[in-house]
């Protein structure tokens, strides 16, 4: 465990790629190969389940260290971590315990269905014993929340480069619906056969931003123009007389869109496609407001169903007649997912993402600027003899996105942000005008420097009018401009409206507050493009 956390520390103190590649291979040296696979598995979102509280961890803190409650949660308000918390106020050790990180992990999933006593005197026990950084990296897995800027490309060069492996088979062996209760290390990373696994999805292929102007990649003619469309990036895969869909999240999905289970007997064996998750009605998309609806949910209803039914809009064919197809040209790879489509009919599941036809950038600039009305984000562009890579690869593949809605709102409501902003407010409520009144309709916490957000904290201290708990009401004095992808209607907020993706763009110190936008604005965006 000593070990594990001083990685932690490691891959916390730097932004540099090659130092946590350094760190990572490092580690992997010293550790054990049970211990390698929690690694793995904790920073590629595969944490153990949480079987402890939160709620009993603050209060069984609070007791051991002899602060009051009240004290103890004003202080993780202003640290902004709830795990790094309980190890600043925790007293000395007064005991050495020895156990690996699997060990610690071992301890953690024997508390699920324990009796709160029983529970108490472990995890007492366990603070009792372990130095500071232990203490931190141990309530960071027994509270679930255990998030470090580590990718999982980054993890995969590290793995890659320790077992002098080729980084793209280890690509394919990481994703996946695996654990350390279902797999070995050996079997994870050594075996011979990785597509053992028939479910195991492909690593996705992601595009850059291009920018304002595209010009600069050449001929038009040498590119494949299409919709960029607004669900949810997934891969159907289809091998063995079974069906496995896979987010782009490496979330096993299946269950939750019932409407691809026919694509098992309709598309023949060794076919994997890669394309949107869409909802669609009467020939066109939906609003993704709609298919929100039904992520999460453990249980899809027949009402779900139809009132949020998708298809499966196709991109890309990566697997064909058992083949993996990714090194063959895109030209050639459509052709095949074209001819594919053709020969089996899938009833609607399955559409073909159309390719948008031009002549010159001008024509493309025009087809971008209809993507809203056509419930789309943009343009995407893709070179016409690119493989199929991994990951986010510059060169090949864009992104035109369209510019965001703006609007502009009064700074309502302030709240602390966490980690390193801890100490700053910068998670923000923002209102428009009703008439007189102002009303809430967005939260919003990210577009702004470090030295803007200092400021904005300074001013709040001094503006605050109510304090409810780490929430700050103040003057409504402050207007920014925030941009968003995508507006709806909405029962749940008091303003019957939300927005998609909501940012900060800038801080409009120019403006005065009563020039900031209104409901009535809204609501206008919201009949041209919700």
């Amino acid at each position: 465990m000593k070990r594990f956390a001083q990685l932690f520390n490691e891959l916390d103190q730097t932004t540099k790629t090659l130092k946590k590649v350094e760190y990572l291979v490092s580690y992997l040296n010293d550790a054990s190969d049970e211990d390698k696979l929690w690694t793995i598995a904790i920073l590629s979102h595969r944490r153990p389940k949480r079987t402890v509280k939160t709620s009993l961890l603050r209060e069984w803190a609070s007791e051991v260290a002899g602060v009051p409650l009240w004290l103890f949660e004003e202080s993780y308000h202003v640290v902004g971590d709830l795990a790094e918390t309980i190890a600043l106020v925790l007293p000395a050790p007064n005991l050495a315990h020895s156990k690996t990180l699997t060990g610690w992990i071992e301890v953690i999933k024997s508390l699920n269905n324990k009796e709160e006593e029983y529970k108490k005197d472990v995890i007492l026990d366990a603070w009792a014993g372990l130095d500071h950084n232990e203490r931190f990296v141990f309530n960071k897995l027994i509270t679930g929340g255990f998030r470090i800027g580590v990718s999982q490309k980054l993890i995969m060069r590290a793995v890659a480069k320790y077992e002098s492996q080729e980084e793209n088979a280890l690509a394919h062996r990481l994703m996946g619906n695996w654990t350390p209760d279902t797999i070995s290390y050996d079997e994870l990373i050594r075996s011979e056969n990785p597509l053992d696994d028939v479910s195991r999805p492909y690593p996705f292929y992601l595009a850059h931003g291009v920018g304002e102007d595209p010009t600069e990649l050449g001929d038009v003619s040498q590119w494949q123009l299409e919709r960029k469309w607004d669900g949810i990036r997934g891969q159907v895969i289809i091998r063995e007389d079974q069906l496995f869909v896979w987010s782009r999240g490496e979330e096993l999905v299946t269950d939750k869109f019932p409407e691809y289970a026919p694509l098992a007997n309709l598309l023949p064996n060794g076919t994997v496609l890669d394309g949107e998750i869409l909802p669609f009605e009467n020939g066109m998309p939906l609003s993704f407001n709609v298919l929100q609806t039904r992520i999460g949910r453990k249980n899809i209803t027949k009402k779900i169903l139809q009132s949020a039914p998708i298809i499966l809009m196709c991109y890309d064919l990566l697997e064909y007649a058992g083949e993996d197809i990714r090194s063959k040209p895109l030209e050639e790879r459509r052709r095949l997912l074209k001819q594919l489509l053709q020969e089996y009919p899938t009833n609607g599941i399955c559409l073909l993402s159309e390719r948008v036809v031009v002549k010159d950038w001008n024509e493309a600039a025009v087809e971008r600027s209809k993507s809203r009305s056509l419930m789309s984000e943009g343009l995407m562009i893709k070179r016409l003899d690119s493989e199929y890579r991994i990951g986010r690869k510059k060169g090949d593949w864009w992104k035109w996105k369209i510019e965001p809605l703006t609007i502009d709102a009064v700074l309502l409501y302030a709240q602390s942000g966490h980690g390193r902003r801890a100490n700053l407010f910068t998670d923000y409520t923002f209102a428009v005008w009703d008439g007189d009144n102002l009303v809430p309709f967005a939260k919003a916490y990210s577009g702004l420097t470090d030295k803007e957000f200092t400021k904005i904290t300074a001013w709040v201290r001094k503006n605050t009018k109510e304090k409810f708990g780490p929430v700050r009401s103040v003057n409504p004095e402050l207007v920014f401009e925030l941009a968003f992808e995508g507006i709806n209607e909405s029962k749940r907020h008091k303003s019957g409206i939300s927005l998609r993706f909501p940012r900060m763009l800038r801080w409009r110190t120019d403006k005065p507050v009563e020039e900031a936008n209104t409901l009535e604005d809204l609501k206008g965006m919201l009949k041209l493009y919700g």
